[in-house]
């Protein structure tokens, strides 16, 4: 079991293990942050100015027994000044934030803040070649991405807005929606990335106690940072992701992340319910 009490399966270790040695070969990291390890684990003695490592060494891996797409999260950030290891970083400290998603290709996603850059493995120079120069992401889109698995424990708002999505040209969209879902994060951000889409893991009646199920440091805040530098908006419905404290190392988190006017639509009904008293019905005007 990993800290968050789910089954680690042997890649997940391995994929760990082999982060973890890269990141120990490189004299600048000071700090190791992983969802497999339960504590910080310090590099080397810890320096103001040393990186700060946060990572999901392998992400979406219940999907390797069917031969789908997962990938590596990360996010790094500078021990502040004093080299105090036990302060967690937060989102305005994100220096840099990416991916590397294995599927047909392999490709490393990577952000400064700036904008988003593509690159993918040329095999047989072993080196990663820029393809997906600056990318960004549509601010409309007709795609959501959710575990509709999940309907019976989602709060009001989530349901009323698949439903509507759902419901298509008759509905008071009045246009028609995919759903998407492949149980890896890399994937689905991915996929909004290319293509546009807004992706949803939203807190519900059997994860609310827990704060929701995506985790804060290596997987909500790089995700986010990375969303954000390409034109698209990350928030848990009420506050921008990159904006939120961590109180704990594996603190969890709702997130709803993509295009920015459905997240910017998601996030009104919220809002709205939240000043109505109403957390079981998303009111027409909100999003028609």
């Amino acid at each position: 079991m990993n800290p968050q009490g789910e089954v680690q399966r042997p890649l997940d270790l391995m994929a760990d293990e082999v982060f973890a040695r890269s990141c120990a070969g490189n004299s600048s990291v000071g700090i190791l942050i992983s969802e497999e390890v339960e504590e910080v684990v310090a590099v080397k003695a810890a320096e103001a100015g040393d990186f700060v490592v946060s990572y999901d060494p392998l992400d979406g891996s219940s999907n390797l027994d069917v031969d789908l797409s997962v990938g590596t999260i990360f996010a790094i950030s500078r021990l502040a000044e004093g080299g105090d290891a036990e302060r967690l970083p937060q989102g305005q400290d994100l220096l840099c934030a990416g991916y590397a998603i294995y599927g047909p290709s392999t490709m490393l996603v990577l952000t400064t803040g700036g904008r988003v850059d593509g690159f993918c493995l040329d095999p047989e120079t072993d080196t990663f070649v820029l393809t997906h120069p600056d990318m960004r992401i549509a601010r409309e889109t007709g795609e959501f991405a959710i575990n509709a698995s999940r309907r019976r424990h989602w709060d009001g708002v989530v349901q009323d807005y698949v439903a509507q999505c759902i419901d298509g040209p008759i509905g008071p969209r009045g246009k028609a929606f995919n759903m998407r879902w492949t149980a890896s994060m890399v994937a689905e951000v991915h996929r909004i990335l290319i293509r546009g889409g807004v992706f949803l893991y939203p807190i519900d009646d059997e994860n609310r106690t827990r704060g929701g199920k995506l985790r804060l440091l290596y997987e909500a805040y790089p995700m986010a940072l990375i969303v954000e530098a390409a034109g698209g908006r990350a928030t848990n419905g009420k506050t921008d992701i990159l904006r939120i404290v961590p109180d704990s190392l594996h603190q969890r988190t709702s997130v709803v992340l993509g295009s920015g006017a459905e997240v910017d639509r998601i996030a009104a009904a919220y809002e709205q319910a939240e000043r109505s008293g109403d957390s079981v019905h998303l009111r027409q005007e909100t999003c028609g």
